[in-house]
């Protein structure tokens, strides 16, 4: 179809000479962050491009979406951003609105605190993030433009005004100007209205309403005045995408010229903007967009599930799966979306991306999750990262329950999933897992990035079930398929790293030096699935003499665990183990005792972890080894870990089953060793020692 002219001319600020506010954001350069909050039409980002054509430094721009509103993709597209910047980049977060999540907030913040000297943060919004603000203002960090700055001055209105042939006498442009308050969209949108007042300009003046609801109702009757319908089918049924190119449209609207079409709309009409400079991908304004959308509900709702269902499949097809399952989702083909975020799952879950598996599950009610095995499972999975063995339980209770409800049309890789799930659960033992992991790689072609999972899992149970030669094997295998799949690649090394430390502890740390690296790289040092490598991490840098490293490491393994419930068996029990024998090199003797009980209260749930039981043995004797080299022996230990209580000699006889002699007899021979007289004395000693944790020391009576 031919496109004909709107009837619009091209609207920008950034047609209005702003070198008011460039100079202003040059002269802002040792400002570590700039924020600019405006509603839309403001002009900021057109505002940002003027600065960065007068601007000597690099910019990194990155244009913000739905889909980073989870931290882990949002850090990881902003370092893609800075690596093709150069130095000291001013590093501009563009529609900075579409965060809502704390975590976002919080890894920006992070971002802020950690941007070095002579680069700077440009945030732009429509309305001020939840950030810490305050503080940054008490210290002369922070430099803010809101709508009073970037409002159009009376000379700018004029210029803008006079650009569309009004030239308004002074009371006029006052009048005008107080009616919008200097809003640059809402002063364009007025002086076309102006232009084809029939009753005095004046009277058009008084009439015309700067809120967005009247400015949308106004594009919606002025913008479609003289439109063919051929251009408001392609302008209405295009603005369910956030994007557009040329071979997008035409798969959305089964047609093949839209690329012709959306260049030829670009520039008669800026209010579609260009996103590169080859005339393939484009945008429209954000008005604009909210009117055409609001147009196609009303005009031809029925076509929207159809629309967004050819998007899904384009965005698919050229694997933008966040869009691709945004618009599966919006046409209500929860079997498709389910699909494609199962599909997800694997590289979202290896990145960190929970939060954007939770968002799109959050569109879902649970009935739906439960129906559907795809979106089970990717609850499943998400519950597992975020160690909440649990929930992952019951999800995978209700993915069994729907693939049993229908078997015939459940596909082999959903079969797989849940056999790769229960593998790496572990609750049927080291043998059950190895089998589940073992059939689960059978079932997923070559290629499939699940076949890492499996092989970690199987490699894992053939070590701790005794064949330590096979298990290395299928360990190596998950090291080369896990490549590009971060967080597998990080326990897969961790756990090579570990059967290597008593046999070759060079190799082991290189191995660690790789895990550690890629942890910090991809930002994963917050999900307990981690955990292990950090615990090795410790135990080699305890091994090496580095203890400040070790004790950094381990407090953050801890952390890790305690955020768990009811977990992944095989690696909470490996990762107190090896937690407490970085301790017992720390000295930290009580706290790796309590690591080591910890550890075998699980081995008795989990059978067949034969050697995991030699492990905890070869701990236990560690700790006794270092606990006699206190001098005392392991009775006179036993006695001391009652030392910060209230109880009296007689009592703590009673719980020993022993005589009070004998409790008094061991406690002058604690002191005597320890060099002290008396028991609190004894106590404060044997916790500088590491004999006691602090927090079992209560009042003594």
């Amino acid at each position: 179809m031919a496109v004909t002219s709107l009837g619009v001319p091209p609207f920008s600020p950034g047609l209005v000479s702003r070198l008011r506010l460039v100079e202003r954001l040059r002269s802002a350069a040792d400002a570590p962050l700039l924020l600019i909050t405006a509603p839309a039409g403001f002009g900021k980002s057109t505002l940002l491009a003027q600065w960065a054509q007068q601007e000597d430094r690099p910019f990194a721009w990155l244009s913000i979406g739905p889909p980073h509103d989870d931290p882990a993709y949002l850090l990881e597209s902003i370092a893609v951003a800075l690596e093709s910047a150069g130095e000291n980049p001013v590093l501009v977060l563009d529609d900075f609105h579409c965060l809502t999540a704390d975590a976002s907030f919080a890894a920006v913040a992070g971002l802020v605190e950690a941007f070095p000297d002579g680069s700077q943060l440009v945030i732009t919004a429509r309305a001020e993030p939840h950030l810490p603000l305050g503080r940054w203002r008490a210290q002369r960090t922070l430099v803010e433009l809101g709508p009073a700055d970037l409002a159009m001055t009376h000379g700018e209105s004029r210029e803008l005004l006079r650009g569309l042939g009004l030239d308004l006498e002074p009371t006029q442009l006052e009048a005008l100007f107080e009616r919008t308050e200097g809003w640059p969209a809402a002063l364009y949108l007025a002086g076309r209205a102006l232009l084809d007042a029939e009753d005095g300009i004046d009277a058009a003046i008084a009439e015309f309403a700067g809120d967005d609801r009247f400015v949308v109702d106004y594009l919606r009757d002025e913008l479609f005045a003289g439109v063919s319908d051929a251009d408001f089918r392609f302008l209405t049924h295009t603005s369910i995408l956030d994007r557009m190119s040329g071979s997008l449209c035409d798969a959305v609207l089964g047609q093949s010229n839209s690329g012709q079409e959306l260049r030829a709309l670009s520039r008669t009409n800026m209010l579609l903007t260009p996103l590169d400079h080859r005339d393939e991908w484009f945008r429209y304004h954000a008005l604009l967009r909210e009117m055409l959308a609001s147009e196609l509900q009303r005009s031809d709702r029925a076509a929207e599930p159809v629309l967004h269902h050819r998007a899904s499949a384009w965005f698919a097809e050229h694997e933008d799966f966040d869009r691709a399952i945004e618009h599966a989702i919006a046409a209500g083909d929860h079997a498709i979306a389910g699909e494609l975020i199962w599909a997800s799952v694997p590289d979202f879950n290896s990145r960190g991306r929970v939060a954007t598996l939770d968002r799109w599950l959050e569109r879902f009610d649970e009935q739906t999750i439960a129906s559907l095995p795809t979106l089970a499972l990717t609850a499943a999975h998400a519950s597992l990262v975020r160690g909440d063995g649990e929930t992952t339980d019951r999800w995978v209770s209700s993915a069994q329950a729907a693939v049993d409800g229908q078997p015939g049309a459940v596909s082999a890789t959903v079969r797989a999933g849940l056999l790769v799930t229960r593998a790496t659960e572990g609750r049927g033992g080291v043998a059950q897992m190895g089998r589940d992991a073992a059939a689960a790689y059978e079932r997923y072609a070559e290629d499939d990035p699940w076949r890492s999972l499996c092989c970690l899992v199987e490699g894992t149970a053939l070590c701790l079930g005794g064949d330590a030669p096979a298990g290395r094997e299928r360990l190596l295998e998950a090291a080369r398929r896990s490549v590009g799949i971060p967080l597998v690649h990080v326990v897969v090394n961790a756990q090579l790293a570990l059967m290597l430390t008593d046999l070759d502890r060079h190799a082991a740390a290189e191995l660690m030096a790789q895990a550690m690296s890629e942890l910090d790289r991809h930002g994963l040092g917050d999900y307990p699935g981690t955990a292990l490598p950090l615990a090795m991490a410790a135990l080699l840098h305890a091994h090496g003499g580095q203890t400040d490293e070790a004790a950094a490491e381990v407090a953050r393994g801890l952390l890790l665990l305690d955020r768990t419930r009811d977990w992944i068996p095989w690696i909470e029990i490996e990762t107190r183990i090896v937690l407490a024998r970085a301790l017992i090199r720390l000295g930290e003797v009580s706290k790796a005792r309590r690591l080591l009980s910890e550890a075998s209260h699980r081995l008795e749930g989990f059978p067949g972890a034969a050697l995991l039981a030699s492990w905890l043995e070869e701990g236990r004797a560690a700790l006794e080894r270092a606990s006699t080299e206190s001098g005392l022996t392991p009775a006179e230990l036993r006695v001391l870990q009652f030392m910060p209580t209230h109880l009296s000699f007689r009592e703590i006889a009673q719980h020993l089953y022993v005589s009070p002699n004998t409790v008094k007899t061991q406690a002058q021979a604690i002191y005597r060793k320890l060099g002290v007289s008396a028991r609190a004395e004894a106590v404060d000693l044997a916790r500088e020692a590491g004999l006691l944790e602090e927090d079992e020391i209560t009042t003594i009576g």
